[in-house]
């Protein structure tokens, strides 16, 4: 595996790691809990930034990477959303949508795969990526702010602005996904 591969595939042992500790993980004492929580939101995300950039600067880029690293973000991202879902924080029928997207855009690769093409991001996969980061980063500041017993005056108004985060995200997950049904159409209609 080359280094951006394993920058990728550390998604898939962190993000079961941050269910476990959402879930679980406050028996470790409040502020121990956030820090650990901050410490893998950000190990994901970070890994996501660094595996593109990896793979560029080596000359490493693959069509396994282009296929591996959107599945390790689905991974990693559904699994931080659930957790939000869970909690409260991420409505539920945002998180459909997002789910849904998903598993349509792959299924969309795996049939252009049968064909010998691999279908990288899209620049409308890539806004709607940077809000679903900033949509489960806002997310992680509610429930920080909360296990903290900080600021609890702006937690309403707080959660309001989560809450059009999401939407917007949702929004963005649609026209993204007509980007890739348009794209795909184009890919699949050439002789």
């Amino acid at each position: 595996m080359t280094l951006a591969d394993k920058l990728t595939a550390s998604r898939l042992v962190l993000a079961p790691v941050f269910f476990l500790t959402f879930r679980s993980g406050e028996f470790l004492g409040t502020v121990p809990y956030v820090a650990i929580l901050w410490l893998l939101f950000l190990a994901i995300e970070v890994s996501d930034l660094l595996d593109g950039l990896a793979a560029r600067k080596s000359g490493t880029v693959s069509d396994f990477g282009k296929l591996f690293d959107p599945y390790a973000d689905v991974f990693a991202r559904m699994t931080y959303f659930v957790c939000f879902v869970l909690a409260g924080i991420m409505p539920a029928w945002v998180f459909i949508i997002v789910l849904y997207r998903e598993l349509s855009i792959n299924f969309l690769r795996m049939q252009l795969a049968q064909r010998g093409v691999a279908m990288g991001a899209r620049p409308g996969g890539k806004l709607k990526s940077a809000t679903y980061m900033a949509a489960g980063s806002a997310s992680l500041i509610y429930v920080s702010l909360t296990q903290l017993g900080l600021l609890p005056g702006l937690l309403p108004p707080f959660a309001i602005a989560i809450y059009a985060l999401y939407a917007l995200a949702a929004l963005l997950a649609l026209a993204s996904f007509a980007d890739y049904v348009v794209q795909y159409r184009k890919i699949t209609s050439r002789p």
